[in-house]
């Protein structure tokens, strides 16, 4: 089998040595060799083993990829948030109606259940075509998958071509990495001029980025006018003048059903055959994640940015509680512009706020919450760095018609503190302590 990263070769593997963003794979040669690698393919230097010298490592690899594709209906979602809750309905909807569909994204691989974990959201290019080899071999119809803007801009998925691309909004996000909300959307913009000449982009018409993934044959979603009209009112929504019921929360998901709609209306499906489906549907682990709690409720969400924090305190703010109580923090070595955005919009739109840790990686975890709290006018706050700690000391100041939510991680089970990943679970934490 090829491998590009010499961590995953295996005794008998072929060895590519690709250069990257950061990495080059010439540097890991002698570990894949010792690894197992029974054939390296390069551009220079020599070795011991089978070697084949080419002109460019990264042409031989886009070849490859092209050879070796399996012809699958392939569906991209990217957006700063909605990705997960959007793939995951859609691979829900693909179930309900007997269609055999593979989810490929933040909460792992799935075909009828879940396969693994994956590391990245997107994984790099010879793991997502093994994931969609399996999926052919397993018999399915379609492949949905979370598209990442890092993936795009690095190329990880450039020798897909996708039948259907959906967007869901764009705020800001990863600028660590990308810089300017520019480059940003630019790197999730590359997913559209990758849609066949016979597929179709789907685009939420009410974002204020949405003319810039306007591209080629598409149609919109959205409660202004667009191509499949939003009206809604709680846990009812409709489509263009068709009622659906939804289990899900918050008109954030009311946009991801509607987009996950919009898909299938235009693969041929009618609400008769749509609407019990839809109904059915449920949010993924740590999106909305509700857990009884006397006369409370405890919410474990993955919000993580300025957009889906705001989304979420607003979503409860509706709900009549008598105060709500936000855990959160932000993550180290990522995006410092965005630590007192969040401070602010947690602090006004929360009565009581706990700041605390979220994967700080190598920086100094108490920096971090400096961050969050510069600037800050409210005084509805405190500092507890132990997330164990902040999430006890948040149960314990539940008294009747509260809501607690714990935010950031979601889905996660694990705090990257340095260079280690610990085992760590926000949901396991609360039910623990309740």
């Amino acid at each position: 089998m090829l491998k590009c990263d010499s961590r995953k070769v295996k005794k008998g593997d072929t060895f590519l040595a690709l250069k990257g963003t950061v990495h080059d794979g010439h540097d890991y040669i002698l570990e894949a060799i010792q690894a197992g690698a029974s054939k390296i393919i390069i551009e220079r230097g020599e070795y011991e083993v089978p070697t084949e010298v080419v002109s460019s490592t990264r042409d031989y690899l886009e070849h490859y990829l092209k050879e070796h594709m399996v012809p699958i209906s392939m569906i991209g979602v990217t957006g700063t948030n909605g990705k997960t809750t959007t793939c995951f309905l859609i691979w829900q909807i693909f179930r309900s109606l007997g269609v055999s569909c593979s989810y490929i994204g933040t909460l792992g691989f799935y075909i009828d259940h879940k396969i693994c974990d994956l590391t990245n959201t997107t994984p790099g290019s010879l793991e997502l075509l093994e994931l969609i080899r399996q999926s052919y071999e397993a018999g399915c119809q379609y492949v949905v998958m979370e598209v990442s803007s890092q993936a795009l801009d690095q190329g990880r998925v450039d020798f897909l071509t996708y039948d259907y691309a959906i967007f869901t909004n764009l705020t800001q996000d990863h600028l660590d990495y990308h810089k300017t909300m520019e480059q940003y959307m630019k790197a999730k913009q590359k997913l559209f001029y990758q849609v066949k000449n016979s597929g179709v982009a789907i685009i939420n018409r009410d974002d204020p980025c949405a003319s810039f993934f306007e591209i080629g044959s598409y149609v919109t979603y959205g409660y202004s006018s667009s191509d499949y009209e939003i009206s809604s009112q709680e846990n009812s929504f409709s489509i263009n003048e068709e009622e659906y019921q939804t289990k899900l929360l918050g008109k954030y998901n009311i946009y991801n059903m509607s987009a996950a709609i919009a898909l299938f209306y235009q693969l041929g499906y009618n609400y008769e055959e749509l609407k019990e489906a839809v109904a059915n549907c449920s949010s993924p682990e740590g999106r909305m994640d509700v857990i009884p709690y006397g006369d409370n409720h405890i919410v474990v969400d993955y919000a993580h940015t300025p957009d889906a924090l705001e989304t979420i305190l607003d979503t409860v703010g509706e709900l009549n509680y008598h105060k709500i109580i936000t855990i959160i923090g932000c993550g180290g070595d990522r995006d410092k512009t965005k630590r007192p955005i969040m401070g602010e919009i947690a602090t006004r739109k929360s009565d009581y706020v706990i700041f605390t840790s979220d994967n700080p990686r190598s920086e100094n975890p108490m920096r971090i919450l400096k961050d969050i709290i510069t600037g800050l006018d409210n005084i509805n706050y405190e500092i507890e760095s132990n997330r164990e700690n902040a999430i006890k000391k948040g149960i314990q100041l539940l008294t009747k018609n509260d809501i607690l939510l714990v935010l950031g991680k979601g889905h996660e089970k694990y705090q990257i503190i340095g260079d280690q990943k610990i085992f760590f679970d926000d949901k396991k934490i609360v039910l623990d302590n309740i």
